[in-house]
């Protein structure tokens, strides 16, 4: 049963695919640690993606709108403020629109939508392991062999300082990476759990009922639901019991309220998703203790604040660093993003164009203003902006509507598989709505993977439906 469900998991049902396939699993199973081993894996895989398959890459649509938004992305850089530095920009654009249409044809099926899952999360656990070095054991590491084959930085106590950045440069790269994880692993989980339960009530009822979890109830661990670890199924939810509660420790240790925030979101999510409608409430209260200790009147925040730690709700308000520059403040940077689309709407200032400028009014150095889409509103103007959301809302309802028509008992594993990677969709662009998570080279090429992962399938699913019309 093992055997079959591992042959089933690494074959792709495309033949002359199966080399991409193979060179795809591995590298993205040692992007995080080895980025540029795991790149020369995703580079092969696109590369046979592209050769292969080239004529279904061409004649889709939506590949045809990212062609005309690198089109509009190189006409900014005629118009920007710093031609270098808005041409330097197009790096974190172009070569990732090449590796999402060639990764929307490598990969088609919920199978590989699964396998991939499983992929990050194992290869996220070097990643928490080495977060927690960090902070408690105050490990350190600049490694770096030719060049740039083998680089490991890893400042001691973190970077900032108290806040886990592990093997990325910043704690707010890491939440992103963990953020990400942590809800496709919860899925798995969630998959896992189905699986149990099944089993569990396989005795009591006929050999062919297929038995989910029953809307409003929390789920529960019966004797007969406790698995031999020698049991594929317990193993599996044993193990990525450990794994999410370590991810999710780790996720609190970044201190990213963003990342937080969403997290949270996302379990929430899947209670209402699965009917565990007590939990969404427990949760529900805890957050609003929470919210409660960091932004109510002092007379009734001070009563929740003898429960909630400080930790959480000095975050949320600002007070655990309150000394920061106006210039620093969230706030500040988006009025000053805003100001700039004002005076270019149509062209922008050009891509990588806002630090300098931000620079030369606020006498401060930022990297970007902590919001993707004003900032290529400011970067790019209306035009460009909008046709890029456009495209990103064209992936997300195609992956709706697939997931609608996921109606069978035999399917809702699949359709769980899909909503996990909806709801890391909705993660991204929520987190890239307080931060921008495109200037890591591992982040922007993981988030380009998914959102390809998505449209890989919706566009099989319509392809085969297409068929089954004719």
């Amino acid at each position: 049963m093992l055997g079959t469900c591992l042959k089933t998991a690494f074959r792709h049902p495309n033949p002359s695919l199966q080399s991409s396939w193979n060179y795809a699993q591995l590298g993205i199973l040692v992007f995080p640690l080895l980025p540029f081993l795991g790149a020369v894996g995703i580079v092969l895989a696109i590369l046979g993606g592209w050769f292969t398959q080239y004529r279904a890459i061409i004649r889709s649509p939506l590949h045809w709108g990212f062609a005309l938004l690198s089109v509009f992305m190189l006409i900014t850089v005629s118009f920007a403020n710093d031609k270098t530095a808005a041409f330097l920009g197009l790096f974190n654009f172009l070569p990732y629109f090449l590796v999402f249409v060639s990764f929307s044809t490598l990969i088609q099926t919920p199978v590989q939508l699964r396998q991939m899952s499983w992929i990050l999360v194992l290869g996220s656990l070097p990643v928490v392991i080495l977060g927690f070095g960090q902070l408690f054991l105050n490990w350190s590491s600049k490694i770096r062999i030719l060049w740039f084959v083998v680089e490991w930085e890893i400042e001691p106590g973190g970077q900032p300082v108290g806040r886990m950045a592990s093997v990325f440069m910043y704690a707010n790269i890491n939440a992103c990476y963990l953020m990400i994880v942590f809800i496709l692993g919860i899925g798995l989980w969630l998959e896992s759990y189905r699986r149990m339960r099944r089993r569990a009530d396989k005795p009591k009822d006929h050999p062919g009922r297929n038995t989910v979890t029953q809307g409003g109830k929390l789920p529960t661990f019966p004797h007969s639901l406790t698995p031999s670890l020698l049991d594929s199924a317990g193993f599996a939810f044993f193990f990525l019991t450990v794994a999410m509660i370590a991810i999710f420790v780790a996720l609190i240790l970044t201190d990213s309220r963003n990342a937080w925030a969403i997290a949270i979101f996302a379990c929430l999510a899947y209670a209402v998703y699965e009917g565990w409608h007590i939990l969404v409430a427990g949760v529900a209260g805890i957050v609003a203790s929470v919210l409660c200790a960091a932004f109510a009147p002092l007379a009734i925040a001070q009563l929740f604040r003898k429960v909630v730690p400080a930790f959480f709700w000095a975050r949320l308000n600002d007070q655990l660093y309150p000394d920061r520059p106006i210039a620093l403040l969230r706030k500040t940077q988006w009025q000053f993003a805003l100001s700039l689309t004002q005076q270019r709407p149509w062209t922008g200032w050009g891509l990588r164009n806002f630090t300098p400028l931000y620079d030369a009014q606020m006498h401060i150095w930022l990297g970007h203003p902590h919001n993707l889409f004003l900032m290529l509103f400011a970067e790019t103007g209306f035009p460009t902006t909008l046709l890029f959301c456009g495209l990103l809302v064209w992936i997300f309802i195609g992956g709706v509507q697939v997931l609608q028509k996921l109606k069978s008992v035999d399917q809702a594993e699949d359709k769980l598989i899909c909503f996990s990677y909806l709801l890391v969709f909705v993660g991204w662009v929520l987190f890239n709505t307080a931060d921008v998570s495109l200037f890591d080279f591992r982040l922007n090429t993981l988030s380009w993977l998914l959102l390809a992962a998505i449209s890989g399938v919706v566009y099989r699913h319509n392809y085969h439906q297409r068929l089954a019309v004719k």
